[in-house]
């Protein structure tokens, strides 16, 4: 019987561990709403659990600002790859997986009266280009 109970304790040890994901977004300045997979997540800082490694599309806005428009590879540590993942998920303890991403947001400055008479010349040259063909 103390064989058995012996057994139990361990089998219910080793089924108690797992992983533990997420993924912290800041930027500079904060406030930015964080786009990941064309799901809005939040305001920075914002933290997301996530399930799954790999690419993600991420749309940083904030207003007066350039949007930023990236990508960011999450990598799979260790502990993931077959076959050490069967074990990492039954050892006893939790793993935790923590990410961070940060970017630098740049002002959204008005374009000079230069600037946009060249880019009025521009527009105006490949519209012409067009009527032609």
């Amino acid at each position: 019987m103390r064989a058995y109970l012996v057994i139990v304790i361990a089998a219910g040890c080793l089924a108690c561990g797992c992983v533990e994901r997420e993924i912290t977004f800041t930027s500079e300045p904060e406030g930015a709403l964080v786009i990941v997979s064309d799901k809005p997540m939040g305001r920075t800082p914002v933290t997301i659990p996530f399930t799954w490694y790999g690419d993600y599309d991420i749309i940083y806005r904030l207003e007066g600002h350039q949007t930023i428009k990236t990508s960011a590879k999450i990598n799979m540590p260790w502990y993931e790859y077959p076959p050490i993942d069967l074990l990492s998920q039954m050892a006893p303890w939790t793993y935790h997986d923590r990410r961070y991403l940060h970017y630098r947001m740049t002002k959204l400055t008005d374009p000079t009266d230069e600037e946009l008479i060249r880019r009025a010349v521009i527009l105006e040259q490949r519209n012409l280009e067009t009527i032609k063909r």
